[in-house]
């Protein structure tokens, strides 16, 4: 396999990266994780067998910036190029989600503290977890988190992360933040911590100067939408039909299924989200996944689609609270979506959010920022 650092500068060389000093620098640290990593034989294999002594498990990495900094982007490339059996890759909120599904079960059939079989059965499954968009929004995830990855890291578990807050800022003025407090002090311990903070926000930077919001619903709003998907995910509009879904892990066991998922970018038609019988919790799975949601088709809103109208309002919500980049194709302008009829002026506060959510002041905010 190729190491990640070669990978990075021969992206730079062919020009579909930029050179960035911050995150050159995060790459070389990745490179050598990557090193250390895969110099440890397999578990199980003869080598292993013959180690009178396992080594030192490697130090994890904790990266953090700026939304659009390209921290995602480098932890694709890593997990891409280390060539290890044991690992796995997930959104932070999708992590998190199954850890309570698992500590739920574990309550269930064992007797006593329910967190030391979930970190038996994580560690057993992978050596590296990659974590991207770490952010600890409830009191639920920051009153376990600093017992599991102690757990983890005793286990010889090897963490990697992103963030757009340094260490110090996760849970900032939560509820109860003295038993998180432990969580952040073993992170600056146990991880290297590397900030990606140059002056370029790419994500931002590759939508240009194109719109949020299209109107009406046509041939050109629909073009404009999926050229600014591709530009997004650097997925070649030429493989178009090949783009990947993806089953979304929704609260209470079930699933929601996403037509178009690439590099934190979903796309859904209106009727996919707001026709069908959804609730808050599927927004707010949505919202805490993606940093970009792209929605086609809103039509005219009003007394005859009142039920749609009350989830897209309940949509839009979760977005903003999540600070969601919005783009959309839609019938008319925020401000006249609603335009007359019960439920009008209730709307304003929805219409006027779509309008911020065009700001260039909400797009500078990161992904789950509150």
């Amino acid at each position: 396999m190729t190491a990640i650092r070669d990978r990075y500068d021969a992206l730079v060389s062919a020009g579909e990266l930029r050179a960035d000093r911050d995150q050159a620098s995060a790459a070389t640290h990745l490179d050598r994780l990557q090193q250390e990593l895969e110099a440890v034989p397999p578990r199980g294999s003869t080598l292993w067998k013959l180690l009178r002594k396992l080594p030192d498990p490697p130090r994890g990495l904790y990266m953090w910036g700026d939304v659009g900094r390209g921290k995602s982007m480098l932890m694709d490339l890593f997990f891409d190029s280390v060539h290890i059996r044991r690992k796995r890759r997930a959104h932070f909120h999708e992590f998190m989600l199954d850890v309570h599904d698992r500590l739920k079960h574990a309550r269930k059939s064992e007797s006593g503290d329910p967190i030391p079989p979930v970190v038996a059965s994580l560690a057993d499954e992978a050596r590296l977890l990659c974590f991207d968009e770490m952010v600890v929004n409830n009191m639920a995830d920051a009153a376990i988190m600093s017992r599991l990855f102690t757990g983890l890291l005793a286990t010889r578990v090897t963490i990697v992360t992103t963030s757009n807050r340094p260490p110090d800022d996760l849970y900032k003025n939560g509820l109860n933040r003295q038993l998180f407090v432990p969580f952040i002090d073993l992170i600056k311990e146990k991880l290297d911590i590397v900030g990606l903070n140059g002056p370029t926000d790419y994500r931002r930077d590759r939508l240009g100067n194109a719109k949020l919001w299209l109107s009406p619903i046509d041939d050109a709003a629909t073009g404009a939408l999926s050229g600014s998907f591709f530009r997004m995910t650097d997925f070649s509009p030429d493989d178009r039909d090949h783009v990947p879904s993806e089953e979304l892990a929704v609260q209470g066991g079930r699933t929601l299924h996403v037509p178009k998922s690439l590099k934190g970018v979903a796309v859904f038609s209106f009727k996919r989200l707001c026709a069908e019988a959804r609730g808050a919790t599927d927004y707010l799975a949505i919202a805490r996944r993606f940093h970009t949601v792209i929605i086609v088709g809103i039509p005219v809103l009003g007394p005859e689609n009142r039920n749609e109208a009350a989830r897209f309002v309940t949509l839009i919500d979760a977005l903003y609270e999540y600070k969601v980049k919005l783009l959309a194709s839609a019938a008319a302008a925020p401000d006249a979506l609603y335009p007359t009829g019960d439920g009008a002026f209730e709307f304003e506060r929805t219409a006027s959010r779509l309008m911020e959510m065009q700001s260039d002041d909400y797009l500078a905010l990161g992904h789950g920022e509150k």
